[in-house]
């Protein structure tokens, strides 16, 4: 029984700045079935104001709400905890770390995709930061991503490890495949994790980490940064596979018609 869906954003809903064919109206058609949908990013470049204009700009039908980001999970810790954050990120994704540096005891370093902003002197920063007491929280961990050229590009997760072999500190992951992030979207929904579907392209973070905390099935698409033989290189293995989000869509919209 399907009950509610997880759709990662970049190579599974776009592609650098145009939709995948097919992903808008595949989105549509899920929307007019009635099934609740949580969209679930590892992006940590942009902020979610600017993730949601960009997806509403490329026609997709998704509310504020709607959308989970590794900084709001990161924004809750911080809350949680009392501690100012030490921000290792791009510059774009500071607004939505707006208000948490005064007045807290205590400090986290937030690591993010900062791109070019990974400098010597910047991470060099962090680990001083690490050393005074710190503790250190990754917004993802993913090994490469898909950029706007086509190719794949080393992603955050090489940067985290940097960090823990310098410092001996264990980061704690916010983001994809961390169990408390699926939990998050799917409470948001009131899902229960066996009765959920998460679509990505990432055969790890995405497939992976979610049946391992407990979602009913996962669909592995092969567009984004899919590689062949993805669908066998981690365990557990993908439930389906799919060519892009409009056939993962064909394939699950019969079941969610006949609950109906």
């Amino acid at each position: 029984m399907i009950r509610g869906i997880l759709l990662d954003l970049a190579g599974v809903l776009y592609d650098g700045g145009r939709a995948i064919d097919g992903s808008v109206r595949a989105v549509a058609r899920l929307t007019d079935a009635g099934v609740p949908l949580r969209f679930v990013t590892n992006s940590t470049r942009a902020p979610r104001r600017k993730l949601l204009q960009k997806l509403q700009q490329m026609g997709f039908r998704i509310g504020p709400d709607q959308l989970s980001t590794p900084a709001s999970a990161a924004c809750a810790a911080l809350t949680a905890s009392g501690r100012r954050p030490h921000l290792l990120i791009h510059p774009d994704l500071t607004e939505d770390f707006a208000d948490l540096s005064e007045g807290r005891a205590g400090t986290s370093v937030v690591i993010g995709d900062a791109a070019e902003y990974f400098t010597y002197d910047a991470m060099n920063s962090a680990f001083r930061a690490l050393t005074d007491g710190a503790d250190l929280l990754a917004l993802a961990n993913n090994r490469s991503f898909r950029d706007a050229d086509g190719a794949l590009s080393i992603d955050i997760g090489a940067y985290v490890a940097a960090l823990e072999y310098a410092s001996g500190q264990k980061a704690t992951i916010l983001g994809k495949p961390a169990r408390g992030f699926f939990e998050a979207a799917l409470a948001s929904m009131g899902v229960d994790a066996a009765e959920a579907v998460i679509i990505g392209d990432d055969a790890e973070a995405d497939v992976a980490g979610a049946l391992s905390a407990g979602l009913g099935r996962a669909v592995l698409v092969r567009t984004g940064k899919y590689s062949k033989g993805d669908e066998a290189r981690f365990t557990p293995a993908p439930s389906l596979v799919a060519d892009n989000l409009a056939e993962a869509v064909d394939l699950l919209l019969p079941e969610i018609t006949s609950q109906q």
